[in-house]
């Protein structure tokens, strides 16, 4: 009995010895502990990309917002932005020990680098000896090898008094400013021009002895100095011509003027007939730098100077910029540049009056970016360079006025014409309508944009910030490649 027994247990001993079966199960136990370990690396690591993903859109955005004037900073400036941008846009409170870097260099070419750097704790990973996971992210900002040259074509007449437009103009004005120097890498890069306009344009007084004006209607309406030259003078719609001595009823007119000088007097209106009011003189000196468009005395000429930018041509008149004594003169224009103050000093001092020609405003905005006549010849272009020439037309209703209508479908012909002019010149138009009357929507405002979306009609003033805003990221994005 017991040797049978004994002799069993031999048998299964010898039995279990020789069983290769139960080795399944020790190679699982062993092979247990890295599967454990790499399914834990994958949920650590997955958690850990997550964060970098996160953190580089941060940084991402971070380098973008800091582009806009990153040239006006100094370094600790530079660090102290960089993180509070950083911060209010990123939130994952799994990333710890960050670091956030803005480097700029100006060296073959203007360029910003953001580096953001920090550590995700691991979970599983931690078993296996490795307690976090490094996150390091970079985003680089290029100044492109384009450059920008903008024309800012402001109504200023007299209905932009009402309902806040002119205070909502100077603070979308000096925002653009700001936006579109932020986007300067050196002086140069941006070049802007400002064409305050009315029924006329002032190109500055100063200019009385240049050759590109005419005097022609001037020294016809302020008499000269000897007796039997004609001119005239529009008052309350009744044109009153000058004889010789005397003022003699002419027909009717449109254009509203105060007083005139004639013969070294000033004769104005006191509600039927012109007295003397002292005496005046009709030197060019006291023009006031108003212009109105360029023609004939009385219609277009047959080359449409009005509308293109053809140089005005000594002796030739229709080519030439008319001089006018216009009782509303708007500012002066500041031709292309980029003294950043003066033009925020020139904005700051707008002041609304005048009838609406849009077409004249449009038309000098063209001709600051070319050169010609009241307009310095710009920079050579460098063929290292893209060059991206803009008009920014804004205005607040319809046209009123020019030199020889005083019917919108008139004007708005001509202006027409000069927006299909400049677009086919390479000039790309941005068109806002600022609505704030319940005017019907300005057609012609609206086919002189390039394109549908470079035309917006606003119903509120202070729309226009937020307008501006997005038309000086759209150019900032011509400027600056990620």
């Amino acid at each position: 009995m017991r040797s049978r027994l004994f002799a069993k247990l031999c048998e299964a001993s010898n039995k279990f010895r020789r069983a290769e079966r139960g080795n399944v199960i020790v190679t699982f136990a062993l092979t247990l502990v890295p599967i454990l370990g790499f399914v834990g690396a994958a949920v650590d690591y997955s958690r850990g990309n997550s964060a970098k993903a996160a953190m580089q859109a941060a940084v991402d955005a971070t380098a973008l917002m800091m582009s806009k004037n990153i040239t006006n900073m100094t370094t600790a400036a530079q660090n102290t932005e960089a993180t509070a941008y950083f911060n209010a846009l990123f939130n994952r409170t799994d990333v710890s020990n960050i670091v956030i870097t803005p480097t700029y260099t100006t060296s073959g070419g203007a360029q910003l680098v953001v580096t953001g750097t920090g550590t995700v704790a691991t979970s599983f990973m931690r078993v296996m000896g490795q307690n976090s996971l490094a996150i390091d992210v970079s985003s680089t900002v290029r100044w492109g090898n384009s450059r920008l040259r903008v024309a800012l074509v402001l109504d200023v007449t007299g209905s932009m008094a009402s309902d806040g437009k002119i205070a909502a103009l100077k603070t979308a004005t000096k925002n653009l400013l700001t936006q579109l120097q932020g986007v300067a890498a050196q002086n140069g890069d941006v070049l802007v021009s400002i064409i305050p306009f009315a029924r006329t344009v002032n190109v500055g007084s100063s200019n009385y002895v240049a050759s590109w004006i005419d005097w022609t209607a001037w020294d016809k309406a302020n008499g000269g100095s000897s007796s039997g030259i004609s001119g005239s003078i529009c008052y309350n719609g009744t044109l009153y011509v000058v004889n010789g001595s005397s003022f003699t009823n002419g027909g009717s007119c449109t254009r509203p003027t105060a007083g005139i000088c004639y013969n070294g007097t000033l004769y104005n209106w006191n509600g039927s007939n012109f007295t003397t009011n002292g005496s005046c003189s009709a030197a060019h000196s006291n023009w006031n730098g108003c212009v109105s468009d360029r023609g004939n005395p009385t219609a277009p000429h047959s080359s449409n100077y009005d509308t293109n930018v053809s140089p005005p041509v000594m002796g030739s008149l229709p080519t030439l910029f008319p001089a006018e004594q216009d009782g509303d003169c708007p500012d002066p224009v500041m031709p292309l540049g980029y003294n950043w103050s003066a033009m925020t000093t020139l904005i700051n001092n707008l002041d609304p009056a005048g009838y609406t020609n849009q077409g004249i405003g449009i038309a000098h905005g063209w001709m600051s970016l070319v050169g010609g006549g009241p307009y310095p010849t710009p920079p050579a272009k460098d063929p290292n360079y893209t060059y991206s020439e803009v008009i920014i037309l804004m205005s607040d209703g319809l046209n009123t006025q020019n030199r020889w209508y005083n019917t919108a479908a008139s004007i708005d012909a001509r202006e027409a014409m000069t927006c299909t002019n400049a677009k086919a010149a390479g000039i790309t138009i941005y068109t806002i309508h600022v609505n704030t009357s319940g005017d019907p929507q300005s057609t012609v405002l609206q086919n002189c944009a390039s394109s549908v979306d470079k035309f917006v009609m606003l119903t509120s003033a202070s729309s226009l910030i937020t307008t501006f805003q997005k038309i000086g990221t759209n150019l900032a994005h011509l400027r600056v490649a990620k």
